[in-house]
């Protein structure tokens, strides 16, 4: 089997390396995803072939990611369906992109059943629309911002610093509270995963790279938002968080954090906010913002039989 292990921030230099070279659009590959969501993905990693193999058990069972690096991938392919063999489970490859799994078809035809994983798409957008909101489409975002501002007129946007991460923290625990309250039991095991994450994104803020916003009301962090760099072009937006109950708060960090984005980084052009998870809410709230493209990802499961 493979020497797997679970991600520790002293594995942060080797995987971003080839994590750079695989160029990504997709949100998992991405360290900061793979250490803070290590525990509600089990997510294990390792060196093979000069590719960073990954593995995880996620809502398909367990599987790996499509190996990152650069070079010819066909050998650590197969690694992973040998080690997948040895566990006595089926070889199945998640979170490919479109490219990936047209590539893994040409390479092995007919050997693997390859599906969309909707739930798993990611949402890009041209970082310009989202620091101006121009156009018809957009009109209720700015109505949003607009609201908010009339409400509060003296509110700040603020650079994220290791200063304001205990207030970030509580006002987390708050904004949980009152989403388990309004969203009730179904949704509450995703949001739950995702505090966890984020707990660890804040312990971990400098280690990680992360970078942030957040905006204050009468001194009050009310919203917050924290990322960073995804490939080439592309920047992530990991977490964000403001409280249901101010209208055009969740408009508002994103439209300030993206200016803040662009100011900073003038080469990205797109802000992936990452899935959906298959959250109804979550999945109207990121189609309200008319996304420029998707990260589409599939499934690949190595059939039975399959001489591999």
């Amino acid at each position: 089997m493979i020497a797997f292990h679970t991600p520790e921030l002293a594995d942060k230099s080797w995987v971003d390396k080839l994590l750079l070279g695989a160029d990504s659009r997709g949100c998992e590959y991405s360290f900061t995803n793979l250490y803070t969501w290590r525990h509600a993905f089990h997510y294990a990693i390792a060196p093979v072939e000069g590719f960073l193999a990954a593995r995880l058990c996620g809502r398909l069972g367990c599987s790996y990611l499509y190996p990152a690096g650069e070079g010819e991938v066909e050998q650590v392919l197969h690694a992973l369906a040998q080690d997948a063999d040895e566990r006595g489970e089926p070889f199945r490859l998640v979170c490919l992109s479109k490219e990936q799994a047209e590539g893994l078809e040409a390479r092995f035809p007919g050997c693997f059943q390859i599906e969309a994983d909707r739930d798993s798409f990611d949402y890009l957008y041209e970082i310009d629309r989202l620091a101006e909101l121009p156009g018809k489409q957009l009109h209720a975002k700015r109505n949003h911002i607009n609201a908010f501002i009339r409400a509060f007129p003296h509110w700040t946007y603020e650079e994220m610093t290791p200063a304001v991460l205990p207030e970030c923290l509580e006002m987390d625990k708050e904004w949980y509270r009152r989403s388990r309250e309004r969203e009730g039991a179904a949704e509450a095991g995703d949001l739950g995963n995702e505090g966890l994450a984020l707990r660890d994104a804040i312990a971990h803020f400098e280690e990680l790279g992360l970078e942030g916003g957040v905006i204050r009301v009468y001194g009050e962090v009310v919203a917050f938002t924290m990322g960073d760099r995804l490939g080439k072009d592309c920047y992530d937006v990991h977490f964000e968080k403001a409280y249901n109950e101010l209208r055009g708060g969740y408009t508002l960090i994103n439209r300030e954090f993206a200016r803040w984005v662009r100011n900073r980084y003038p080469d990205v052009r797109y802000l992936n906010r990452e899935d959906d998870m298959g959250v109804p809410g979550l999945r109207k709230a990121k189609e309200s913002y008319y996304p420029d493209c998707m990260v589409e990802k599939y499934s690949a499961t190595l059939k039975k039989d399959t001489k591999f």
